[in-house]
């Protein structure tokens, strides 16, 4: 689509002018990241051109809704995706697909088709990767800003539970990333 650089574009300084500055994983960087993720696992499941382009759209707007509520920023991502996507020339049955993926990155995520799985398993993607306890370390910052008496400890017991009960959708991403995600479990167990 010839608007998505300009769509891009203004995700980008959306996200950069209205994300708080102590959001140190709810960021443009990581919205970046699940961006080029779901393109890469979309291709791995072999997602067409089109599959394609949704999925980076509904990746660069997954967490535009932070910039006006943490709480339900999935649904205000969605309202701002109605708002502006028409302008870059996206068909309302594309926006009400780009909502379902947004929607799908709720916790607990429940995706209902292939295109919401890829977008789900884009945003916890690096659960599974050497990143992982770095990109922990960055949420726990973010939220204890937000949740002052959040200590480390009480975080390190909710990332054990969730990634007990988290899983994988796409074939890529278990085959792919559920090893690396098991091995930053046993280290979370190994320091508790």
């Amino acid at each position: 689509m010839q608007n998505e650089k300009a769509m891009k574009e203004f995700v980008v300084n959306l996200l950069k002018n209205k994300l708080p500055s102590f959001y140190s994983y709810h960021n443009c960087e990581h919205t970046l990241y699940v961006a080029a993720k779901a393109v890469e696992i979309g291709k791995k499941e072999n997602c067409t051109e089109k599959e394609l382009e949704l999925l980076h759209t509904a990746a660069l707007w997954h967490d535009t809704g932070y910039t006006e509520t943490y709480t339900g920023h999935e649904e205000k991502g969605c309202v701002l995706a109605k708002q502006y996507l028409p302008g870059f020339g996206y068909a309302e049955k594309d926006i009400q697909t780009v909502c379902g993926m947004i929607m799908a990155t709720k916790i607990p995520q429940s995706p209902k088709n292939k295109l919401e799985e890829i977008i789900a398993d884009a945003d916890l993607e690096y659960l599974g990767t050497d990143d992982a306890a770095k990109k922990a370390d960055d949420f726990f910052k973010e939220l204890h800003q937000l949740h002052p008496a959040l200590t480390k400890e009480e975080w390190n017991k909710r990332q054990i539970s969730f990634l007990q009960n988290h899983h994988y959708f796409t074939r890529y991403c278990i085959e792919n990333k559920e090893p690396l995600k098991r091995k930053h479990l046993a280290e979370l167990f190994r320091k508790s």
